[in-house]
């Protein structure tokens, strides 16, 4: 059993419990989730299972799209609804005018400070553990894009946003930093994605559903599907012969010229099937390594 399983998570899971959830249902050890999603919020989560968890890395270079509902007036010590609140401050004056032009102010390449209750390590030690024992370490702040910022709603004390934003993106520290632009302080109170990459919450399905309609054959999308916003690459058979060797193609092998940027990362194809990943270098075949860097070759190229 091999291929990507798109999950709508539910409130009150982590992506851990949704992985194991899964190995239960489909009884099988080999399944992992392609980026994490707090208990707190919901939707898009693909999960990949069998072969496809060696393309978990490259699904969660996606960028992503979410829909948060935050809470003015208030923060909290997780930056959202979970936490215990520090401090409380009247949102008297706050008008659409006024949060709409704050927002544009984060849109475009900005740098976010993680919070401690995150996933990441510090010498090996998930943050958020070392915040339940009161402890907080130095953080180095990181880039992160944000290409759209659009506010909803404004119902004070409540905002509904949805943003379209680069992978390692905290939507609760964009709610907490727009809520000290604007004087207030701010949680999120709600977080939905409902876009990953190509997967979107119209392609998901939920885990009541995987239960109810049965698991015997599950709607797992192909390694293939689940690259499908990845340029693909025609080789010749020369080529694909070379590549079970480990050899990258140069681009004389290839059908036509690519249309992709120096670094891109693509799919190397030949007659339909997917022979690898990997990243548009030309130049390389001066070094005798052809004009692309392997990232991943699959069975298909070694059984052609």
């Amino acid at each position: 059993m091999n291929g990507i399983l798109l999950i709508d998570k539910p409130p009150g899971m982590t992506s851990h419990d949704v992985v194991r959830r899964v190995r239960r249902l489909l009884r099988t050890r080999r399944v992992g989730h392609t980026g994490t999603l707090d208990p707190l919020a919901t939707g898009v989560l693909p999960i990949a299972v069998g072969e496809a968890t060696r393309i978990v890395q490259f699904l969660m270079e996606g960028d992503k799209t979410y829909r948060a509902v935050l809470k003015l007036g208030e923060t909290t010590t997780t930056q959202d609804a979970e936490g215990e609140v520090l401090e409380r401050r009247p949102v008297e004056g706050i008008t659409a005018e006024t949060v709409i032009a704050a927002a544009r102010s984060f849109e475009g390449v900005i740098r976010q400070l993680p919070p401690m209750y995150s996933a990441l390590k510090k010498d090996g030690v998930p943050l958020y553990r070392l915040a339940r024992q009161g402890i907080e370490v130095e953080r180095e702040s990181r880039a992160v894009r944000i290409d759209r910022l659009q506010i909803l709603d404004v119902d004070l004390p409540l905002i509904t946003l949805e943003v379209d934003c680069s992978k390692g993106t905290y939507v609760r520290t964009l709610c907490h930093d727009l809520g000290l632009v604007l004087g207030t302080g701010a949680h999120l109170l709600a977080l939905r994605r409902t876009r990953s990459g190509s997967f979107t919450e119209a392609d998901c399905v939920t885990l009541e559903q995987l239960e109810t309609d049965g698991t015997a054959t599950p709607p797992l999308l192909s390694v293939d599907e689940a690259l499908r916003g990845m340029p693909a690459l025609e080789v010749d058979a020369e080529a694909t012969r070379r590549l079970a060797d480990g050899i990258p193609p140069a681009l004389a092998s290839l059908s036509a010229v690519p249309g992709c940027p120096e670094g891109e990362t693509v799919r190397l194809m030949h007659a339909g099937t997917l022979l690898a990943i990997a990243r548009f270098a030309p130049g390389r075949l001066n070094e005798k390594r052809g004009d692309f860097e392997l990232l991943r070759v699959f069975q298909a190229a070694r059984a052609a």
